[in-house]
């Protein structure tokens, strides 16, 4: 099975609010890259298809981390439905459709001689931000929860640009948003820097 597919199955079988659909077709369609666009220019699945890859990658460790017994008998992290983990995970990073742009840039090769290799230029004609942006685009097509708008809006975490006060405002006011944003992490640092393509 493609990842292409394997989203497409995980998206048709968890995500079935209204409007769910158009946001499907609009993903499909010519007005978006989404299923062969890289999740990052040069790190993490800087790669055609990277970005498909990485959000599945992050719906299997939040999948994985929800399901830890700690997160659920400790931090009582247990009433998420199947859809929202599927909408917080496969869409956290619509904001990278139309992004990514191929292009050229001189590395030296193992000889010490520059030569040009293939990359992606980020140029981002949508300038919203980077977890806002995937939480205006969803909202466009169907609405989200609170919750699963803070998660997806919050899922870089400390590592963004946020005042980390609000982030940890967020984190304590909506946990799904730690756990996403701690999916996205071990997806990113664990998953993808090990297998780069």
């Amino acid at each position: 099975m493609t990842s292409k597919e394997r989203f497409l199955e995980i998206y048709q079988t968890n995500i079935q609010r209204d409007g769910a659909d158009r946001l499907l077709s609009f993903l499909l369609s010519s007005h978006s890259d989404f299923f062969s666009a890289p999740a990052s220019s040069r790190y993490h699945g800087a790669y055609v298809g990277g970005l498909v890859d990485h959000s599945l990658n992050v719906y299997d460790c939040l999948k994985d981390y929800l399901a830890r017994p700690r997160v659920q008998e400790v931090y009582d992290l247990k009433n998420y439905s199947e859809e929202t983990i599927a909408i917080v995970a496969l869409l956290h990073d619509l904001c990278k459709i139309n992004c990514y742009h191929p292009g050229f840039r001189n590395v030296k090769n193992d000889a010490g001689i520059w030569e040009k290799v293939p990359t992606f230029e980020f140029r981002d004609e949508i300038p919203y931000g980077h977890g806002e942006k995937s939480v205006y685009i969803i909202s466009g097509y169907m609405r989200l929860s609170r919750e699963e708008a803070f998660a997806i809006r919050y899922h870089m975490g400390f590592s963004g640009t946020e005042d980390t006060r609000n982030v940890g405002a967020a984190f304590e006011k909506f946990p799904l948003a730690f756990a996403l944003s701690t999916a996205d992490m071990e997806a990113t640092y664990f998953l993808e820097s090990q297998h780069k393509k």
